[in-house]
């Protein structure tokens, strides 16, 4: 077997995916296709059921379409990073909604990629997969503190001032990526890079949208100071002012 297929079954074994997708013909599709690569799925067709299944066994990703029937998919994936049980589990959304202010909207509430209906099995798994590695590696093991701003990789957990902060996923891998390479400049294109991974296909703008709640995150200590603009080029973390 090539090396390259190698990686991708080691990358699917006993990867549990939640498929919450009320259309069966987009449902069974997506099912079978997760299942003959080696994933292990199991669905639901509606937010309450989606919830429960999580609840009940959590997976290692949910795909999540947006428009299901009674509560959307976006509010469910709001609830999710509410709950600290579900605050780092990786969702990527589906949904017809192509316009960019749909997929701003999906950013802000913490998921982790988009994929617009219709799409190709083949884009799917490169996300899925995509997805999987970046939210399995964030990064070494080593807590780091910066003046009383302390990010612990381990536990996934930030405290200010020995108070804790509240963050989704992707504003976490953010501070992790930002704590890590002190004083240099990024632009939104190496952010993007960094943080979601080159794979994944994000307007720049997606960048600003999480900055913004980086800094609200860290504003009751004061350390939104550390996350600075440096206009024309991106963004930088530092202490000096």
């Amino acid at each position: 077997m090539p090396e390259e297929q190698v990686s991708r079954a080691a990358e699917t074994l006993s990867k549990h995916i939640l498929i919450v997708e009320d259309e069966p013909a987009i449902r069974d599709m997506v099912r079978d296709a997760l299942e003959r690569v080696g994933f292990v799925t199991s669905v639901a067709d509606d937010a309450t059921s989606g919830y429960a299944a999580v609840r009940d066994h959590r997976p290692d990703l949910v795909l999540l379409d947006w428009m299901l029937p009674g509560v959307s998919g976006l509010e469910l994936a709001r609830r999710l990073r509410r709950e600290e049980q579900t605050r780092s589990l990786p969702i990527i959304l589906l949904t017809a909604r192509a316009e960019e202010e749909d997929r701003i909207k999906g950013f802000e509430v913490g998921a982790d990629d988009y994929v617009g209906k219709p799409f190709s099995v083949r884009e799917l798994l490169a996300r899925i997969r995509a997805v999987l590695r970046r939210t399995a590696k964030v990064g070494d093991d080593e807590p780091i503190e910066v003046d009383g701003l302390r990010l612990d990789p381990v536990s996934h957990r930030v405290t200010a001032n020995g108070q804790p902060v509240r963050m989704g996923p992707i504003e976490f891998r953010m501070l992790h990526f930002f704590m890590s390479h002190p004083e240099r400049v990024f632009t939104r294109s190496q952010l993007l890079d960094s943080v979601w991974g080159s794979q994944v296909y994000v307007e720049e703008r997606t960048v600003d949208v999480h900055i913004r709640r980086v800094r609200k995150a860290l504003t009751p200590e004061s350390f939104d100071r550390f996350i600075q603009t440096v206009h024309g080029t991106g963004y930088r973390f530092s202490r000096e002012a």
